[in-house]
């Protein structure tokens, strides 16, 4: 993968090259089992590909890089972006050091992997490495036993910044390449510095990741602070509709039902000549994976149009109806679907898929 040729990179990088130079200002730790480290002081989304902390002796975290999007686990890697980083973190060593920075957070209770008893009899007991991935994909798995998994915000993790409208000049870190929608009407502009969201200080993409997946699902705002010709600007950002969503397809460890097509939404003038709810989560098929009869699930087709699941007709929180099934159902389950295909309303028995990455049998 590409992530470990960057890896490679900052490891042999020169101390004669500014990067170089950088990191030997660091005491490098590369951690390659999470046995016992604290995921609850270390929480970030355990499907990025690489993730750095930049901390200080008392576990202060200044700032985080990695990072990812829906498209490529490398979209936000990148050399000049992270010596930039490197910088601002030993710039903020120096005012720790001072005594002029603070952790301004309340340290969480520790908790490290094995506390969770799924993953502890999965993995630790059987004297399995302990990776990111696992412990994502067994926190998911706890929490679905024990009923406290809250798909819409478990499972759409990192909400895609892309969806506010925001491209970043990666090389440059926060700095705003170009602007669209959301972000747009709320005034933010090319050139822009962000430097805090929802009143956390961000220095990295990594940092405003995490902070924005912190955001309640049911906001209506974000708040953007950016830095533009040296002058603070404020900007409230009202959220799209479904503004949470990110594609799941490449989480292959996480437990939401997989129904193997994708639709788009019918248009509200679709939906009234059909005499459908207008909030209504009626979709259209527009693409249908083989892998749905390979695991002989439905036999459903392109442009069928979805119309009820388990006589439900809408939901409060999406419009689709491939996400109404991943808010509201669970993996390998039966459901009744009405569709119209070609006009004529037929009755359909869909199932689901779980990806079965070490699922526990419990």
């Amino acid at each position: 993968m590409a992530c470990r040729r960057f890896d490679s990179q900052v490891v042999q990088s020169k101390k004669s090259t500014p990067l170089g130079a950088l990191i030997d200002e660091f005491i490098p730790v590369r951690i390659t089992q999470m046995d016992g480290i604290d995921v609850a002081l270390f929480d970030h989304d355990k499907h990025n590909a690489l993730y750095y902390y930049v901390i200080n002796a008392d576990e202060g975290i200044y700032l985080r890089y990695g990072g990812r999007d829906e498209d490529s686990p490398e979209s936000y890697l990148d050399l000049e972006s992270l010596q930039k980083a490197l910088g601002q973190g030993l710039d903020l060593h120096d005012q720790w050091r001072q005594g002029e920075w603070q952790d301004t957070r309340v340290r969480p209770e520790p908790r490290i992997p094995k506390d969770n008893p799924v993953l502890f009899e999965e993995v630790t007991e059987r004297r399995r490495c302990v990776e990111c991935h696992l412990i994502a994909d067994y926190d998911m798995q706890f929490k679905r036993e024990i009923g406290t998994l809250n798909p819409i915000k478990d499972l759409f993790q990192s909400p895609d910044i892309k969806y506010l409208g925001i491209s970043l000049d990666i090389p440059k870190g926060l700095v705003v390449e170009s602007v669209d929608g959301a972000v747009e009407r709320a005034g933010m502009q090319p050139g822009d510095d962000i430097v805090a969201i929802n009143g956390n200080r961000a220095y990295t993409y990594a940092d405003l990741q995490y902070f924005y997946d912190k955001t309640d699902r049911k906001a209506e705002t974000v708040t953007f602070e950016v830095s533009r010709n040296g002058e603070a600007h404020t900007l409230d950002v009202t959220l799209p509709r479904e503004w949470w969503f990110t594609d799941l397809y490449f989480r292959y460890w996480t437990v939401e039902p997989v129904v193997y097509f994708w639709s788009e939404p019918l248009s509200p003038q679709e939906k009234a000549e059909l005499d459908l709810p207008e909030d209504g989560f009626a979709s259209r098929i527009v693409e249908v994976d083989p892998a749905a009869q390979v695991y002989n699930l439905h036999s459903l087709e392109v442009d069928d149009i979805i119309i009820s699941i388990d006589g439900e007709y809408t939901d409060p929180d999406t419009r689709y109806a491939e996400r109404h099934v991943q808010l509201r159902k669970e993996a390998d389950m039966g459901m009744d679907f009405i569709i119209l295909r070609e006009g004529e309303r037929k009755e359909l028995r869909v199932f689901s898929h779980m990806q079965n990455f070490r699922k526990a049998e419990r």
